[in-house]
């Protein structure tokens, strides 16, 4: 069956499982639909701590629901297309961390290579996990890894801030 078909963003768990549509790009749909978390980052990157990472769960939570409903819908589990997993992943790259090109540019690429290596843990629960929580979880870790790279990067001065 022709998926394309099946792609419906008036459905509300498909807008925000395929990313607000960036997930339906023709080429690296999980390199767009990364990009579609940076409203969020602007948005919420001067609250506090505590606040971002309540942020970050909540979205996370969504997910599993809006992924796993997504990838019914398709009859494919984790379709290139579903890319809210990415926008989860890469906020969560970002939480506490100072705004500029460089530590935008930094998060963007050390959490698309954890998400595209999958090394150790997260290739694991990659192959183990299944439904919207199997989605979620290796993008989840792979932001976590991004995060703690980041910061580390941050702290022993090889990015501003």
């Amino acid at each position: 069956m022709n998926n394309k078909r099946l792609f419906n963003l008036k459905r509300p768990h498909q807008f925000f499982g395929l990313g607000f549509g960036t997930g339906l790009a023709p080429i690296a749909p999980g390199t767009f639909g990364t990009l579609a978390a940076l409203p969020f980052i602007f948005i919420t990157m001067h609250y506090p701590l505590w606040l971002q990472i309540v942020f970050a769960v909540v979205i996370s939570v969504f997910g599993i629901w809006a992924c796993g409903k997504t990838a019914d819908d398709l009859g494919v589990h984790d379709h290139p297309a579903i890319v809210w997993d990415e926008v989860a992943g890469y906020y969560i790259t970002m939480i506490g961390t100072a705004l500029s090109w460089q530590t935008l540019l930094v998060g963007f690429l050390l959490f698309r290579f954890f998400d595209i290596v999958k090394p150790g843990p997260i290739r694991v629960l990659d192959k183990r996990a299944h439904g919207g929580f199997g989605i979620m979880i290796d993008d989840v870790l792979a932001g976590i890894f991004s995060l703690i790279c980041l910061q580390a990067l941050i702290k022993v001065g090889l990015l501003p801030f």
